[in-house]
């Protein structure tokens, strides 16, 4: 399987999916496949690209800064993103690049979940055994997006990937193509606000590790002269 499809469409669309074990998917896969479709799209399948788990923050920053809209396609796994989609936002959306002081790569653009869930939309009820209706568990991606001063456009969620009719994944995949196919051109955007930047203090980061390490080092240098200072200061007494 090809791992990524990209046009060289600069202010596109950049289209990242992940899911661990495609040959299992039902309807990620065919949104994979649909995505690669349309004409100037790029389009990454980042287990495909990183089996490794190793992935090129330089290469994925580079396809971000030309991206207008981007786009997370998983399902939902534990309540949250499957564990390569959460690296990816872990090693890519650095502090000082995505957000914090001069973290202003990603300001302006839109982020849009697409998600699939095994279990049916009845499920997500405080009734039912997800406890939650499924809103509840998008604050960690709308809060992602505010913090790099993204728009976070209202998801497209598929729900009960494993029990749907077929009519009903080819409609949903159908109708993601068409979304993709026609953006910026929605009718939602226009009632969307833009977003307001959350502005990161320097003081609330911690110390980088070089800085840590020569708090460590001074620290030890200065216990070192303490105690060679009483050393000798004993050493005079008794002489």
């Amino acid at each position: 399987m090809t791992t990524t499809t990209s046009t060289g469409n600069s202010g596109g669309i950049y289209v990242l999916a992940a899911h661990p074990h495609w040959r299992d998917s039902r309807v990620n896969r065919r949104m994979l496949a649909a995505a690669r479709a349309v004409p100037g799209i790029d389009v990454n399948d980042l287990y495909g690209s990183y089996p490794d788990f190793a992935i090129d923050v330089e290469a994925e920053q580079a396809r971000l800064a030309k991206a207008d809209l981007v786009v997370l396609v998983h399902p939902i796994q534990w309540y949250s993103m499957p564990a390569l989609q959460k690296l990816w936002v872990d090693d890519v959306l650095g502090y000082g690049w995505a957000y914090g002081p001069g973290g202003t790569a990603l300001q302006g653009k839109d982020l849009w979940l697409v998600a699939t869930t095994g279990s049916p939309e009845a499920a997500y009820h405080p009734q039912n055994y997800h406890r939650y209706f499924f809103d509840a568990f998008l604050p960690p991606y709308e809060q992602t997006a505010a913090l790099c001063g993204m728009r976070f456009l209202p998801p497209l969620v598929f729900y009960g990937a494993r029990s749907a009719s077929e009519a009903d994944v080819a409609s949903h995949v159908e109708t993601f193509a068409q979304r993709l196919g026609s953006y910026p051109d929605w009718p939602e955007i226009e009632e969307i606000d833009a977003c307001v930047a959350c502005p990161v203090p320097e003081s609330d980061r911690p110390a980088d590790t070089d800085d840590i390490g020569q708090v460590v080092s001074s620290a030890l240098q200065a216990a070192m002269a303490h105690g060679l200072a009483a050393t000798a200061a004993d050493n005079g007494k008794a002489a």
